[in-house]
């Protein structure tokens, strides 16, 4: 059984940065690509960022890119995302997600994955 949880959320200024951890627990870690999503409130689950399954290639939102990094350790079955330079706009429910496949390079839609985290919450002020 697969679980992750998220943590690390919390309440910013805009400039402000904040590092997201997700913990898995369950065998095979390190051969599945991990990505993060978020969701605002009465808006669609966005894709932010993914990692492949070695970490050797990320993948990013145009909307994050050159500010978010997506980063995983496989010996402590983590991944992590720190955010800089945030915006009232980044504010949303994070969650990271696990893919279907083994091996995949980082897919950025949805249904490629099939386990989710509860989510954190960010908030982030103007």
């Amino acid at each position: 059984q697969v679980q992750l949880v998220e943590s690390g959320g919390g309440l910013v200024q805009a400039g402000g940065s904040l590092r997201l951890s997700c913990a898995a627990s369950g065998r095979f870690f390190s051969n599945y690509a991990m990505a993060w999503f978020r969701q605002a409130p009465g808006k669609e689950r966005e894709f932010v960022g993914a990692i492949t399954w070695s970490g050797g290639s990320t993948y990013y939102a145009d909307s994050v890119k050159g500010r978010f990094t997506i980063s995983r350790d496989n010996a402590k079955n983590m991944v992590y995302l720190q955010m800089n330079s945030l915006k009232p706009d980044d504010t949303a429910v994070y969650c990271c997600a696990r893919a279907r496949y083994s091996y995949t390079l980082g897919p950025t839609t949805p249904k490629d994955y099939n386990y989710w985290g509860q989510g954190t919450q960010v908030t982030v002020s103007s």
